[in-house]
């Protein structure tokens, strides 16, 4: 079923999209369109599948111009009925994001049906957090929250965040981060200085995801990034949260060894594919 309908699909897959971590980013997703009206200027489009007992057993969502989510359409003729459908209503699909074995098959899908290109953009690691551990070597200076006096140094933060790291042009750098500041969802480490900064989106089923991490390279190799999310994540869990999670690039050791080192465990990968060519059948 698809649909553009945000009530409809939160009342059918709000609940598939809690109870697991992979799905999570999905379900804040969908929270922010819900509780907070965020999407582009395009409206949402949803999807969602059932099996022979009307029991949901996949989903997928895309707020333009963003790529498409999906969870749990790793079934080749599953992915090829989803994509076929999804195109006839949203043909210019960037690419999608999701588990390997569903942005894999979507992707394979696509370029199946379309005649296009589809390339990995990029693959990362979940990682997941019940306990803090000490940072090993505690970087000086404390976390705080992020206020409206920060503006600008946090736009141009996330416009050099989503540059480095290949995910955007910054483009939205600004509805990014005053949607932070509004809900009180982004951070500080200050060294006499702001140096570092990390946003988190808020609990779903007692899981909150931590994201963007970012220190300026001038600030880098002090620790900074490693005390602020070791910070950050006792902060949350005091509040509350069961557990936190967060998202690396696989690619870079040094993320993936500084968040083992503070507690995280890796919990399962990402994949985006991002397409190119035709967008017609």
């Amino acid at each position: 079923m698809i649909t553009r309908d945000v009530l409809e699909f939160s009342e059918r897959a709000g609940a598939f999209l809690r109870e697991a971590l992979e799905r999570n980013v999905l379900a804040t997703v969908l929270g922010t369109i819900t509780e907070r009206g965020g999407y582009g200027a395009e409206a949402p489009l949803f999807a969602y599948h059932t099996d022979g007992r009307d029991r949901l057993t996949a989903a997928a969502l895309r707020t333009p111009p963003w790529p498409l989510l999906a969870s749990e359409f790793d079934d080749p003729d599953l992915a090829a009925e989803l994509v076929q459908r999804w195109i006839a209503l949203d043909p210019l699909i960037p690419g999608v994001s999701g588990e390997p074995g569903t942005a894999r098959a979507i992707s394979a899908t696509w370029a199946q049906q379309t005649g296009g290109l589809a390339r990995c953009e990029f693959v990362e690691a979940m990682h997941v957090l019940t306990a803090v551990k000490p940072p090993p070597r505690p970087a000086r200076g404390q976390l705080r929250g992020a206020t409206q006096e920060d503006r600008a140094l946090l736009i141009e933060w996330e416009r050099a965040f989503t540059r480095e790291t290949g995910l955007g042009n910054g483009d939205n750098a600004e509805r990014f981060v005053d949607r932070r500041l509004a809900h009180d969802l982004q951070l500080v480490w200050e060294d006499r200085q702001p140096v570092s900064t990390l946003g988190f989106n808020p609990a779903v089923a007692g899981t909150v995801r931590i994201g963007p991490v970012y220190t300026p390279r001038e600030h880098r190799d002090h620790g900074y990034a490693t005390s602020a999310t070791a910070a950050a994540s006792q902060l949350l869990l005091d509040r509350g949260a069961e557990r936190c999670m967060l998202f690396t690039d696989l690619t870079n050791p040094v993320s993936n060894s500084i968040y083992a080192a503070i507690g995280y465990v890796r919990c399962g990968d990402w994949e985006q594919h991002g397409f190119d060519g035709p967008s017609q059948p």
